[in-house]
């Protein structure tokens, strides 16, 4: 997976940049307020904040559609040539307004990088390493503050600091993000898929993945064209060594739904998937009646046991194990190959083509056939074509596996399967069997194990042609919108943006040059000072938030993390309202804003829009994405902008209480409505949004 972390860290860059801006703004702007006069007119001195938030906006409201149209790559080049002139032009800045206009240039660059970095990275990342890829960016952008901030602390110990120095030097890291984007980042193999450029696209998937054979997931890209849903059924399979099911007895005597899985256990066996009676943990889910979104227990039943089924916070906290599915870690044995071939043989003489720029063949090099040059592409995805023939898997990672079925024979009755162990209770009795999810061995029988299978019509042969506009009324899409903004909204009104923004300011009124008095430097370098040494202790933070992002999850960091939030900000109103000496307050004041700020960027800060980059199908993802993140930067606007006013009617004290408050609600619309994305193929989260969306609209 070396390829898909180098190009994440690389085009995370631009979002260093985003942060080395917020910080250089910050610790200028402690000087720009002297030279302009600007201390008595604090409107001016918000819009030279929020008019870098403006640009973003407006950046904003066509990135989306322009990005889907284009391509990722190329919004990224230019969001580096923005940063690179706006940095120049920062540098000139002879007046007010030219500092304001080299201010929208920047939000331009702004709006690019922060829209569109999550999106290609999500587009780009195995599943099972999305979340960490996807904290790069939070990673990168403080970062960007810290060395920033070190740069404008060592700028103010002169005898007359230089704010256009401070933020001309943008122009210099910018570059090397041209430089970076232009040579080394591809094009997103989802974008290029939805392009028809097949070919491309399973390039860029091999330089990514690091394997020749990419065929499962070149299928998945394509399944995920479609808004998901569509006549879509969770139906409970049961998993054994395929030499124990060969007599068909009992359950497993549906042939045509059977399923040859990929790889096998340690001793070389194959296991094959067979319809079973009774209902899987993720039907159950769907269905449970409670104030939690279903979408919200759809998603958990993949991660942990639902209540009343022996609940377990295991598959929350250790990552899954032990799985006969073997998460894409194990090569084909030879076993597999020659159901491979088989497959390939039976193909009922079905010609396509190969054409990879032709958008009418989209579908075709992916389908198994006998007279092209199928298996020099390596685009072939199995699939059964008779009644009674049993269809062979492929992993598409995060412990999922797609297979192809048609029940009946027909061509236009192709199915798909999306098929997932699942962690259900230990032991289940089923006819006289006891069933294991793990392939415990029964000693009357057969080892045996349980899964859920997700099945719905293929796009193969049947190219979605919705407008985008109907797709984005389709219920999955409507329902994850409502998620996405939501979290956006609470996320900037929690207050961090301005925060950031105003640190230096922040922690001057509250006193902290008094802790560092004996260090003989002034009032505005000590609060510089503190402002750096925060942004270098909230990098260890989100190295941890890297680490569980995949382990313990989005959802259970976004638990995990609101609460502390909620009392840092409890904390500060407090030591503002209580007089404990100057000493006191300002030690205190201190502490809670490194615990908010290291708080917020291992849950809060990048949660939002690695969601946001996940929950949304590809043919609309750019579209939906740009709408949350209009909302995002409209947000960050009106908190930004506000916040001088705020601060000057209401105080800190009151300030930091209307945070605390939008805390608490966060939290609540977390534990409602945010669900569990972590490990899933990005086509099977919008696939669950789907269902769980039907289910919400049978409950009301």
């Amino acid at each position: 997976m070396r390829g898909a972390v180098y190009v994440a860290i690389a085009a995370a860059i631009g979002n260093m940049l985003q942060g080395w801006d917020n910080a250089t703004i910050a610790g200028s702007l402690l000087y720009i307020k002297k030279e302009f006069h600007l201390q008595s007119d604090p409107t001016i001195e918000g819009l030279i904040v929020a008019m870098s938030l403006i640009g973003a906006t407006i950046v904003t409201t066509f990135s989306g559609p322009v990005s889907d149209s284009v391509g990722r790559r190329p919004m990224l080049i230019i969001s580096s040539l923005l940063y690179f002139v706006s940095g120049l032009v920062m540098l000139w800045s002879p007046n007010v307004y030219i500092l304001l206009l080299a201010r929208l240039l920047d939000g331009f660059g702004i709006g690019l990088a922060v829209t569109l970095v999550p999106v290609y990275i999500s587009e780009t990342a195995p599943p099972e390493i999305r979340g960490l890829l996807n904290t790069l960016p939070q990673f990168t952008g403080s970062s960007g503050m810290f060395l920033s901030y070190c740069m404008v602390f060592w700028m103010s110990l002169g005898e007359s600091p230089s704010w256009r120095l401070m933020l001309g030097v943008l122009s210099v890291p910018s570059l090397v993000y041209f430089v970076l984007t232009i040579l080394f980042l591809p094009e997103s193999p989802r974008w290029l898929v939805s392009k028809g450029k097949m070919i491309e696209a399973k390039h860029v998937l091999q330089r990514l993945r690091g394997v020749e054979d990419v065929s499962g997931e070149m299928a998945l890209l394509v399944e995920g064209l479609g808004s998901g849903g569509e006549e879509a059924s969770i139906e409970d399979y049961i998993i054994a060594p395929a030499s124990e099911l060969e007599d068909g007895e009992g359950d497993f005597s549906e042939q045509s739904r059977q399923v040859k899985l990929h790889g096998g256990d340690e001793d070389g066996r194959l296991f094959v998937a067979k319809p079973a009676s009774g209902q899987s943990t993720l039907a159950l889910a769907a269905r449970q009646g409670s104030m939690v979104d279903p979408v919200v227990n759809l998603f958990g039943s993949v991660h942990e046991k639902l209540p009343g089924l022996g609940s377990s916070m295991r598959s929350m906290i250790f990552p899954t194990s032990g799985s006969m599915f073997n998460i894409g870690e194990q090569e084909r044995n030879d076993q597999s190959e020659e159901d491979h071939n088989n497959n390939n043989n039976n193909n009922n003489g079905e010609s396509y083509t190969s054409d990879a720029d032709s958008e009418d063949n989209l579908n075709s090099p992916l389908l198994a056939r006998n007279d092209t040059d199928a298996d020099k592409d390596g685009l072939v995805v199995p699939i059964s074509n008779q009644p009674g023939e049993a269809g062979s898997s492929v992993d598409i990672g995060g412990g999922w596996q797609l297979a192809y079925i048609r029940p009946d024979g027909k061509d236009q009755e192709l199915k798909r399967i999306y098929l997932h162990q699942e962690n259900a209770a230990a032991t289940v009795s089923r006819r006289g069997s006891i069933l294991s999810v793990a392939g415990a061995i029964d000693e009357e029988g057969p080892a045996l194990g349980h899964a859920a299978a997700l099945i719905s019509r293929s796009v193969l042969h049947i190219q979605p042609k919705r407008s985008k506009l109907s797709e984005l009324l389709q219920p999955g899409v409507k329902h994850a919108l409502i998620v996405g903004v939501g979290i956006q909204i609470l996320q900037q009104f929690s207050g961090i943006n301005g925060v950031l923004y105003y640190t230096p300011q922040i922690l001057e009124q509250a006193g902290v040059g008094v802790l560092l008095s004996n260090l003989g430097i002034s009032s505005d370098s000590s609060s510089l000072l503190i402002s750096g040494l925060t942004t270098l202790l909230m990098l260890p933070t989100i190295a941890i938030a890297m680490r569980l992002m995949d382990v313990a999850g989005r959802r259970w960091l976004l638990l995990s993390t609101l609460p502390v939030l909620l009392l840092s900000l409890l904390v500060l109103v407090f030591s503002g309202i209580v007089d404990m000496g100057s000493v006191a307050n300002a030690a205190i004041s201190t502490v809670s804003v490194v615990v908010y700020f290291c708080t917020f960027v291992m849950g809060f800060g990048p949660i939002p829009n690695i969601l946001c980059a996940e929950i949304f199908p590809t043919r609309v993802r750019g579209i939906c994405i740009a709408i949350c993140a209009m909302t995002f930067w409209i947000c960050d606007i009106i908190v930004t902008y506000s916040l001088p006013v705020m601060l000057s009617s209401i105080g800190l004290q009151g300030v930091f209480g209307i945070y605390a408050v939008v805390c608490a609600v966060a939290w609540v619309f977390v534990y409602l409505k945010v669900p569990e994305t972590k490990g899933m193929p990005l086509e099977v989260i919008t696939e669950f949004f789907a269902l769980g969306a039907k289910q919400a609209a049978k409950k009301n």
